[in-house]
């Protein structure tokens, strides 16, 4: 099956979109990026068409008629249970590298690890019987997590030895990001589908049917075809020159592709703030970028709901508790805990505080509209930040205000807006199809 693939390397996450034939989306991939962009590249590319196979999966289910029960059910299911079983590999992946480079560190292990690892080995399974969403979607937030709560829970450990352990962690869990296959995608898959069977209704025959459907999908060999590579660190991958594209280019293709009556694109990355204007093609007709620092972008918050001990994810809902939003002046990352503490010893709330960011960090993605142009309909945000319910709100109030329009588009695959555009160059590059004249200019950077 010939396949598409466009790769967003960030600074904070990278992603994947994979395209078929007919260059619709049948899969897409998500990784921390950290320091390892070469093994970020690859474990991207590998989700992406992890989930490529569970699309296929359902698509046979539909085409099939004989399952009578819920497609969707069932799919939401395998997805979980997917995530799961991925989870207990790399966390076995883990505890080995640990068990090889603990005697190097000159601390005794032995059976201390193998506590640890039992106990993070029932947290995860614990969170998964319980339907309960992590604080993050990577496996080194959730292990590292996990892992301090149980060296915590060590008998005879004082700070000291607590210290030791992390060490091991963070030694071993570099080891892990570097590892390019960590299960086959049918053991996976097929563990992941009998975890599913347990909590969906179904008969003998339906049982038989899905465990096919899973052989079936598995089988698919998929040949790439092309593939084009943009983001922040786009330089590393391993890509030739000609498949490179920028950045601007491929979100406002991207924007255009999910909204076809797209004219202006706000981006809220992990690092940097895009706004850009598009024609009736999804050519860039001018943009405006911060990417000088981190402030007022994904990675800010990020700061902050660690220094809050919350999921990126719990940010927004928190905010919009909020009766009195606090005026922040500055979103500076490197202040941002000591910032966050000042206004906590003020007796200002959690709610309040979070509302002023995330207004102060709204405030100034709106700046950049305004320099590249302003904002016409229709209007499209994408980035990890338009996940954020109060992002979007403080987003459209202002957007309302001041240039009287009413709606945002915002796709539930925001985040993969800048990877789809990569993909979509590469689909159209080998189906003959031109892509208009786009502008040719750097990215230069406004602050």
């Amino acid at each position: 099956m010939k396949t598409w693939i466009g790769i967003d390397l960030g600074s904070t996450t990278t992603k994947a979109v994979v395209l078929d034939e007919q260059g619709a989306v049948l899969g897409r991939g998500i990784t921390n990026s950290r320091s390892n962009y070469d093994a970020a590249c690859e474990v991207a590319r590998r989700e992406a068409y992890l989930d490529a196979r569970r699309g296929l999966f359902a698509q046979r289910l539909r085409q099939d008629g004989a399952f009578t029960g819920s497609t969707t059910g069932i799919l939401d299911e395998l997805i979980r249970a997917t995530r799961l079983e991925q989870h207990l590999d790399h966390l076995d992946a883990l505890m080995r590298i640990a068990r090889e480079e603990g005697p190097g560190l000159g601390c005794t292990q032995g059976g201390a690890l193998g506590t640890i690892e039992a106990g993070m080995r029932a947290l995860a399974l614990d969170r998964h019987t319980q339907g309960m969403q992590p604080r993050s979607e990577f496996f080194r937030d959730v292990a590292g997590s996990d892992w301090i709560e149980c060296a915590r829970s060590l008998p005879n450990v004082d700070a000291a030895n607590v210290d030791v352990y992390n060490g091991l962690f963070d030694k071993a869990i570099l080891l892990v990001e570097a590892l390019q296959n960590l299960g086959s995608t049918e053991r996976v898959l097929s563990a992941a589908l009998e975890r599913a069977l347990v909590g969906v209704e179904t008969t003998p025959a339906e049982e038989q049917l899905l465990r096919k459907a899973i052989q079936e999908v598995c089988a698919v060999e998929f040949e790439e075809t092309g593939a084009v590579g943009t983001g922040y660190g786009r330089a590393r991958l391993p890509f030739p020159e000609e498949a490179i594209r920028s950045e601007i280019l491929c979100h406002g293709l991207g924007a255009h592709a999910s909204f076809p009556g797209t004219r202006t694109v706000l981006d809220i990355g992990g690092q940097d703030t895009k706004a850009i204007q598009v024609d009736e093609h999804g050519v860039v007709t001018s943009f405006q970028m911060n990417d000088r620092c981190a402030a007022g972008c994904g990675r800010y918050l990020g700061y902050i709901a660690d220094e809050m001990n919350l999921g990126l994810h719990e940010l927004g809902p928190l905010a919009l508790k909020s009766d009195r939003p606090v005026q922040i002046n500055s979103t500076c990352t490197v202040f941002a805990g000591a910032e966050l503490r000042d206004r906590l010893a003020m007796g200002q709330s959690h709610e309040d505080i979070l509302a002023g960011l995330h207004r102060a960090i709204v405030l100034r993605a709106t700046g950049l509209l305004a320099r590249s142009g302003g904002v016409f309909k229709e209007f499209t945000f994408t980035g990890g930040v338009a996940n954020n319910t109060a992002a979007v709100d403080v987003l459209r109030t202002l957007v309302k205000e001041n240039y009287d329009i009413d709606e945002i588009n915002i796709s539930p695959g925001s985040i993969y807006t800048g990877a789809l555009g990569g993909a979509l160059f590469a689909w159209r590059e080998d189906h003959g199809l031109k892509t208009p004249q786009l502008m040719q200019t750097t990215e230069e950077v406004t602050v």
